[in-house]
């Protein structure tokens, strides 16, 4: 059974915040000249999620006003889908509501809040990757407030593993080797690695010596995410594979394997 979290449940939990959070045609909800400059999620990169392991990650809230914001009252919310009875499918707000803020001069200050999302709680299912929205709300000294709707995107992605293997080695030069290898993601209904099937992969290698690996070919998984293709055994050297990612899957590059050459 997939777990639907609640507006509701998140309000009763942080009762100290005034964020509602946005159906997705609503306006922002703002009074006087108080801005939301920047907003910056787990430092600018990717939030990738394994089966099991509790991501932690912070959103970093930068607003401005000419009496100064009031620390304590700026408060991001991440959500993934609005759902037509108001619930959410995905939706993270910070423990601490107050954040640690730092105030970068009389009228502008960043409040960085500490956020967890734990895969078999808060992702409930695959569905879920892909680009969340940040809403964030914030208050000026004088009473000027903002609610914004949507103040960033951040994305939030199914971990991905990549495997390769080439043999036979040692192999004799010239002669053909058979390059094979694995790409799998996250399932985050099952919370196992499954194959990641039809995606391209490039095969790559790196002479011996040499720093810079070289694309040889792209090679399509099959309906299990496996990896099969033969090249030719030129020199010593390493073989990986190299996946590029899609928009719910992070790139990734296997461990290489070496084959000596004769």
């Amino acid at each position: 059974m997939h777990h639907r979290t609640t507006v509701a449940g998140l309000a009763g939990a942080l009762a100290l915040s005034t964020l509602t959070i946005p159906a997705a045609a609503q306006a922002d909800d703002f009074s006087g000249d108080i801005k939301i400059t920047k907003v910056v999620v787990n430092g600018g990169k990717d939030i990738v999620l394994g089966t099991t392991n509790v991501k932690t990650f912070t959103i970093a809230v930068t607003a401005t006003d000419d009496s100064g914001i009031e620390t304590g009252n700026t408060f991001p919310v991440m959500w993934r889908t609005p759902l037509p009875n108001g619930d959410y499918y995905g939706l993270v707000g910070p423990e601490d509501v107050a954040g640690k803020c730092v105030r970068q001069s009389f009228t502008t200050t960043t409040c960085t809040h500490t956020l967890k999302i734990n895969p078999r709680i808060q992702l409930q299912d695959n569905t879920t990757a892909g680009t969340w929205t940040v809403s964030a709300h914030v208050l000026a000294n004088d009473g000027d407030y903002l609610t914004k709707d949507s103040a960033a995107k951040a994305k939030v992605l199914r971990n991905s593993r990549l495997t390769v293997n080439a043999s036979p080695e040692p192999v004799k030069k010239n002669k053909t080797i058979t390059v094979t290898g694995k790409l799998t993601r996250a399932n985050w209904e099952t919370y196992k690695y499954a194959g990641y099937t039809k995606q391209p992969v490039k095969l790559q290698f790196k002479k011996k010596g040499t720093s810079t690996y070289k694309t040889l070919k792209t090679v399509t998984t099959d309906g299990k995410g496996n990896l099969r293709t033969t090249t030719k055994a030129t020199a010593d050297g390493y073989f990986l594979y190299s996946f590029a990612g899609t928009s719910t899957t992070p790139a990734v590059a296997s461990t290489a394997d070496y084959v000596d050459v004769k």
